[in-house]
């Protein structure tokens, strides 16, 4: 099992819909605003094709942006998911790890050159082999640390991710192999802290997201008290398009160079070659996949001479020097080289270097398809006879440690609440419809829980949107929408007489069968 998650982990890398064709958009870059899709070199009709091939794929994606000489030409949202919304990035958080280290480096505060254990002189083994011994930050930088499996697992579940990093054998010589593994960057992170004093969240504040105008970021944190680094960073749509745009423009904003452009040009160029797997051929691969095409400093180079950053589940920052082009989606899949292949085949052949000519049809029906962008609503019934009235029904003991749930059925929505002897947990669903909410629900909202380990962020209320509808008299399904995430619940209950059963299916369970469903089915009796 673990090593099927080390693959995934190795491939996958781990509301009003706003469009900006002629309303204006001010973006920081000093240029000038309000061009149409045309004016910016990208066709209303690829980005039409890009959206219909979307619709027919088994791919669901939650948002998308495309941007051509620092103007965005179209962008939207699948509701329920919005722009105000920052989403969990998954290791798209690598590329702003890679940024903090470039800071310090500008900084003067290390060198790429500099020995990973001189940094920890407290948490380093007795014994010093020579590989450890030898790997210094480049090796963190290009996932060439010489360890023979994916280090996480093994260190998100200890208090101490530092010590026991650097506890692990390192069977190769550093900087000879490739092997993807989030907890490198981890210690990217404890390093820009160790020599900062500062969280990389914070370190970056004021040199990078005050100057790029992104709000207050959010950062996962280990058990000591440090940014996870290789995952665990929100940020909406919109920033992670204006750090693309900072890298296209290496490094300068609104007149100031923020970091060298050197730095951009050295973190975003091939460094380290991904192997082939098993009976598999490198040249061919080179032909196809966007995952074979060299590694840089936690960004992944890409065909057609791109580069990008990428999370799991498909959260992408897509960098096309030749094209002076930013391409952003976040969305939920296993297949990340599909959706980098709609990419190519749909989107890609529509952005140009020089003006269209206008194409105001195609423009109107491209801003029409994107007003009624949509994820798709639980479908059956608005109610069933027989249930109409508010029931409460007392559970058998559970891990969850309910002792109540009691739902209240109203004429567009349908009210859950869970109860513990501790606390209320209250979701209100739309019947086919969104409505909005939040919880603390334990369980809520999934996560991949080989990066999640067991690190102490505080926990938050999880933002969702819900919406419910009968599947048959006896059975209603909810669908629970954790739109900060790419994740989702499907919550069905099953009424029989008196009795009711309530089960929860995640959506990273339903895409890959490596992770168990981790909550209880309710069992409960309804009450006198």
């Amino acid at each position: 099992m673990r090593k099927g998650r080390r693959l995934f982990l190795q491939r996958a890398s781990l509301g009003a819909i706003v469009s900006m064709f002629d309303i204006g958009y001010v973006f920081p870059t000093g240029m000038a605003t309000g061009a149409s899709p045309e004016r910016l070199g990208v066709s209303p009709q690829a980005v039409r094709d890009f959206l219909d091939a979307i619709a027919q794929s088994h791919i669901e994606v939650h948002s998308f942006l495309v941007a051509r000489a620092g103007q965005i030409a179209a962008q939207g949202w699948w509701r329920p998911y919005r722009a105000q919304a920052p989403q969990l990035l998954y290791s798209l958080s690598k590329s702003f790890t890679s940024t903090a280290v470039g800071f310090a480096v500008a900084d003067g505060r290390l060198k790429l050159s500099d020995k990973v254990i001189d940094f920890f002189p407290d948490q380093r083994p007795k014994q010093i082999s020579e590989n450890l011994a030898a790997l210094r930050v480049e090796h963190l930088l290009t996932m060439s640390v010489g360890h023979a499996s994916d280090s996480t697992p093994s260190v998100t579940h200890t208090q101490d991710w530092v010590t026991t990093f650097l506890s692990l054998p390192i069977e190769f010589r550093p900087g000879t192999a490739f092997l993807y593994d989030s907890a490198a960057s981890y210690m990217l992170s404890a390093i820009v802290q160790k020599v900062s004093g500062q969280k990389l969240v914070d370190y970056l504040r004021p040199r990078f997201f005050e100057p790029l105008g992104l709000a207050e970021m959010r950062w996962a944190v280990c058990p000591k008290g440090i940014n996870t680094g290789g995952w665990g960073l929100s940020a909406t749509t919109d920033a992670v398009y204006r750090f693309g745009q900072f890298y296209l423009q290496k490094g300068l904003w609104k007149g100031r160079q923020l970091l060298p452009a050197a730095w951009i040009e050295q973190a975003t160029s091939f460094k380290i070659q991904q192997p082939a797997g098993p009976q598999q051929n490198l040249n061919q691969l080179k032909q196809t996949s966007d995952w074979h095409q060299g590694y840089a400093y936690q960004f992944w180079r890409c065909r057609h001479n791109a580069y990008r950053g990428d999370g799991a589940f498909g959260q992408f920052c897509v960098v096309l020097p030749d094209l002076d082009a930013v391409i952003v989606i976040t969305s939920r899949t296993l297949d990340m080289q599909g959706l980098l292949n709609l990419v190519w085949d749909h989107l890609l052949p529509g952005i140009h270097n020089a003006a269209l000519p206008a194409d105001v049809t195609s423009r109107k029906l491209l801003q029409s398809e994107l007003d009624k962008l949509q994820l798709s609503l639980p479908s059956g019934a608005d109610r069933s006879p027989k249930h109409t009235q508010s029931v409460v029904y007392t559970v058998e003991p559970n891990a969850l440690e309910i002792l109540r749930v009691a739902l209240e059925f109203q004429s567009a929505s349908c009210r859950i609440t869970f109860a513990t002897a501790h606390a209320i947990y209250v979701i209100t669903c739309g019947i086919r419809q969104w409505i909005d909410g939040e919880t603390l629900l334990p369980g809520t909202p999934p996560e991949f829980t080989e990066l999640v380990g067991a690190y102490t962020a505080t926990k938050r209320p999880a933002k969702l949107a819900a919406a419910c509808a009968w599947t048959d008299q006896d059975t209603l399904q909810m669908q629970w929408r954790y739109y900060e995430t790419p994740h989702f619940d499907t919550v069905t209950v099953q009424f029989n007489g008196d009795r009711m059963a309530l089960s929860f299916l995640n959506s990273i369970t339903q895409l890959s069968p490596v992770h168990a469903e981790t909550r209880p089915v309710l069992k409960a009796t309804r009450r006198s």
